[in-house]
């Protein structure tokens, strides 16, 4: 995969180290091995990430783009199958595809291709320009197949996991907005790949997987949450 844009011109974003530090010492006191800890094995299997990366890496490689119908099929299947897009989100997101007229798939499947293998703020700005024509510009929708098919470089955004991370991590010079943006999604895309190196790699198989350390453990640690 290619990112041109992961190293562009983005704020110097960071979570509070000591805060980072206390949340893993909190996390590893219950599962010592991290992610390979017997209790999180059983609950990452219910959200099957690594049939949803298989799946989504097979579907969306850059040879599959010349069939456009079947980019958006595939589009609705990931969305559908994904423990991690809302029940209310996922018949919203089939229905709008399913109405698009051949053109309008065609230039869907390209943004996608664009998000994935090539300009990744075009392609970024089109999904989410097409999306709001239906008002479903969801930060989901947007950054959930990224996540799948780049598990360890691109990050999912769930509205109250990035603005309870934001808040509770003290991020000063990142403010979360629900209108999906480029400059957000590159910010918090550099917040979490930075922090991640700096804990045991056992918090990090994938970055949706080291988010859902960070939920976790504001929760352990009682922080307060933006719910």
């Amino acid at each position: 995969m290619s990112n041109n844009d992961l190293n562009g011109d983005i704020m110097n974003t960071e979570l509070n180290n000591k805060k980072l530090q206390m949340a893993q010492t909190s996390f590893l006191a219950q599962y010592p091995q991290g992610f390979e800890d017997p209790e999180m094995v059983k609950i990452g299997k219910k959200h099957r990430v690594a049939q949803m990366t298989a799946f989504t890496q097979e579907s969306f490689a850059k040879a599959q783009f010349k069939d456009s119908a079947a980019i958006c099929e595939n589009m609705i299947k990931a969305v559908s199958r994904s423990s991690m897009v809302s029940m209310f989100e996922k018949p919203k997101f089939k229905g709008f595809v399913n109405r698009l007229n051949n053109d309008e798939k065609s230039y869907l499947a390209s943004c996608l291709k664009d998000l994935l293998h090539g300009k990744q703020e075009r392609g970024f700005t089109g999904f989410v320009d097409i999306l709001r024509t239906e008002k479903i510009a969801k930060w989901s929708l947007v950054s959930i197949i990224p996540a799948y098919y780049s598990p360890t470089t691109e990050v999912f955004v769930k509205p109250t996991t990035a603005k309870d991370v934001i808040k509770n991590f003290e991020v000063a010079d990142l403010v979360y907005k629900p209108a999906p943006t480029w400059e957000f999604y590159q910010s918090y895309r550099q917040l979490i790949n930075k922090a991640k190196t700096t804990v045991s790699p056992t918090l990090s198989p994938s970055n949706a997987a080291f988010s859902g350390f960070l939920m976790m453990a504001m929760k352990m640690q009682g922080f307060d949450s933006m719910d």
